[in-house]
């Protein structure tokens, strides 16, 4: 497949030097559009290498369309994880109902995809790292900037300067604190945490999740392969009506504080619960979005998680991260002034990624149920599921139309989305349960 494009103006971006932060998601697919448009671009990451594993994401709506006019649709495809069943649970482990992922979650059966967050990764890298600059085991340590750029001192004592700035740093992102301010002014807290780890597949699960709930808990476990498979991804979400501050930095007491929430937890959650006592790949943190006025200030830009993080109760992380990309690698190709260029990308993504941040309203609340009576309504709604015709989703996560590509005639959308008819949530049983 040859990839479509950005046009490109390469006599008026050849020139211009990026340095962006971060090399998980957006940050790469930053890189990747950007090289295209002529811009001279570095990546830097504070890991020492590029990070493999982690849990299972999503790929979907624009998304898709977005990774197919980077030629990288086939590998993730290839990399698609098939899963058969959801299954949830009561309280002692026995059945609810078993459903079909795509029945659960929303979306297009046979269209999206979901991979491992680590496989999308080493995709990403691999179509960059031949063209692009890219500095493992270092970060930004400060930003000056002045008419003519941003000079950018490094935690290894490297110091140069650049013509724009962007932060892909994450929903904790250093250089949104460095540029706006304190997380705090930005953070909604959504009122759960929760852990991820990987643990032996002692039940043999293959293609499968199995969901446990008690109000206002609940465990899961991911197995992304077959049953000889030996491990799988482990989930543990509990309400907490106000964040655990003391915890967030603290390794020894996010096991202290899971495992005292699920003491007497039935089914397998003793055994997870001690397995996450030993896991290496620990993953603790609140569930919450990042709202945020404007996404730019001067020479420096935020995309992905850093600017509009819209948590994992969306399953949109991912996806937005990689509109993200292109919408802004988009806007400064189109403008050769930055200050156009930024306010071109929030004018053109922020309705986009309202949408998506929405989603939370609705579809949390009926996943983690928080009373007995919210339970029992949720598991209501899934047994009739069972028995429904399956509905056909047209979600949020599809509602932005693409600015025009080469080969692509004007105002093309992602076939079969039509903008009046989208629903309040991308899942097909997720409505408010109060």
């Amino acid at each position: 497949m040859t990839p479509t494009g950005l046009s490109m103006d390469v006599s008026t971006t050849a020139k211009r030097k990026v340095l962006i932060s971060g090399a998980s998601i957006s940050g790469p697919a930053l890189a990747y559009w950007l090289h295209r448009s002529g811009f001279a671009v570095t990546v830097v990451e504070k890991a020492g290498a590029l990070r493999d594993g982690g849990y299972p994401i999503d790929v979907r709506g624009t998304a898709i369309e977005v990774v197919r006019r980077m030629g990288i649709l086939p590998q993730l495809q290839d990399a698609h994880i098939d899963l058969r069943r959801c299954t949830f649970l009561n309280a002692d482990g026995s059945e609810v109902a078993s459903l079909t992922p795509s029945t659960v979650a929303g979306g297009t059966e046979g269209h999206d995809l979901e991979v491992r967050r680590g496989d999308l990764a080493a995709i990403l890298y691999a179509t960059v790292r031949d063209d692009v600059e890219i500095l493992f085991g270092d970060s930004i340590d400060t930003l000056d900037q002045s008419g003519q750029g941003v000079d950018v001192t490094f935690r290894s004592g490297q110091r140069r300067t650049f013509d724009l700035v962007v932060g892909a740093d994450g929903m904790h992102s250093p250089t949104r604190e460095s540029l706006f301010g304190p997380e705090a002014r930005f953070h909604r807290y959504l009122g759960y945490c929760f852990a991820i780890f990987t643990m032996p597949n002692t039940l043999g699960l293959s293609r499968e999740v199995m969901v446990w709930n008690t109000p206002g808990k609940a465990a899961a476990l991911y197995a992304v392969g077959d049953h000889d498979n030996d491990e799988v991804h482990a989930f543990l979400n509990f309400h907490q009506p106000e964040p655990p501050f003391d915890a967030l930095r603290n390794p020894d007491a996010q096991r202290d504080l899971v495992a005292t929430i699920f003491a007497g937890a039935g089914w397998e959650v003793p055994g997870m619960v001690n397995a996450m006592r030993d896991a290496e790949d620990l993953f603790f943190d609140t569930a919450g979005q990042i709202r945020m006025p404007h996404w730019s200030s001067g020479r420096v830009a935020l995309v992905g998680d850093a600017a509009y993080a819209p948590s994992f109760l969306t399953g949109q992380g991912s996806s937005l991260a990689l509109v993200g990309a292109y919408m802004l690698a988009n806007a400064l190709a189109a403008n050769g002034d930055h200050t156009a260029a930024f306010a071109a990308y929030e004018r053109d993504v922020r309705e986009f990624v309202a949408l998506n941040q929405a989603l939370v309203d609705s579809g949390a609340a009926t996943l983690f149920p928080t009373t007995a009576r919210a339970l029992e309504q949720r598991n209501t709604m899934l047994r009739e599921l069972v028995t429904m015709p399956p509905a056909t989703a047209r979600p949020a996560h599809s509602a932005l139309e693409l600015p025009e590509f080469a080969g692509h005639r004007r105002g093309s959308r992602v076939p079969g989305y039509d903008r009046r008819s989208v629903p309040p949530s991308g899942a097909a049983w997720a409505r408010p349960v109060r």
